[in-house]
């Protein structure tokens, strides 16, 4: 997680992944850690990180807690300032990478090559060891110098997936919506979910009950 507006879209790709029986090495930003409180209210601790993610996974993109029910026994956290993590070596085991939000300054950041944390360190290994990586840019508008960033991203094997939801899903609800975009995030990274509702051909098909 990166320090853009959109945590709800990290907590849906999340709980997708572990639903999905993934393993989870989860580094939260510096920035991020502000977004979250500002956006949730929930301060993200390195020495209670269990609590504190239980708590945001459990709320739905409306903020109503409760509303889901995470397993995060397959989560390892690790802090974005520990250069000398798991994540930060291309020997150590991952199938990929997905950035949820990204910031700009994040997308800079990972096409320049750069590692000042953890998360850019990791993208940069990921790109490296030709594994997927996945970057949800959370911003608008975009200016001429992101969009070239993203367009090296791309050059680079990048997937990125802005987070735009889509309506002929049919959504009702902000989680519909959210999901949409967590969705296609895990589509670009090959993993299975059943977050939204699959265009099938059918004009009007969203208004009617699968």
């Amino acid at each position: 997680m990166s320090g853009a507006s959109g945590t709800p879209y990290a907590a849906a790709v999340l709980r997708a992944l572990l639903d999905a029986g993934e393993s989870v090495d989860l580094v939260v930003s510096r920035a991020s850690r502000l977004t979250l409180l500002d956006e949730t209210g929930i301060a993200f601790r390195d020495a209670h990180w269990q609590d504190d993610l239980r708590e945001w996974l459990a709320r739905g993109a409306d903020g109503k807690p409760g509303t889901f029910a995470p397993d995060i026994d397959a989560v390892r956290h690790w802090s974005a300032g520990d250069l000398a993590a798991g994540p930060s070596s291309g020997s150590y085991p991952a199938k990929g990478m997905l950035i949820v939000p990204a910031s700009t300054a994040c997308v800079a950041g990972v096409a320049l090559g750069l590692s000042k944390d953890l998360l850019q360190r990791a993208a940069s290994v990921t790109l490296k060891e030709g594994r997927k990586l996945v970057v949800s840019v959370r911003e608008t508008p975009l200016n001429g110098q992101t969009l070239r960033h993203l367009v090296t991203l791309d050059d680079l094997g990048a997937a990125v997936v802005p987070a735009s939801p889509g309506f002929y899903a049919g959504a009702t609800h902000i989680q519909d919506l959210v999901d949409f975009v967590a969705g296609r995030v895990l589509d670009a990274a090959g993993v299975e979910h059943g977050l939204y509702r699959r265009w099938k051909g059918d004009l009007g098909g969203s208004r009617t009950a699968d």
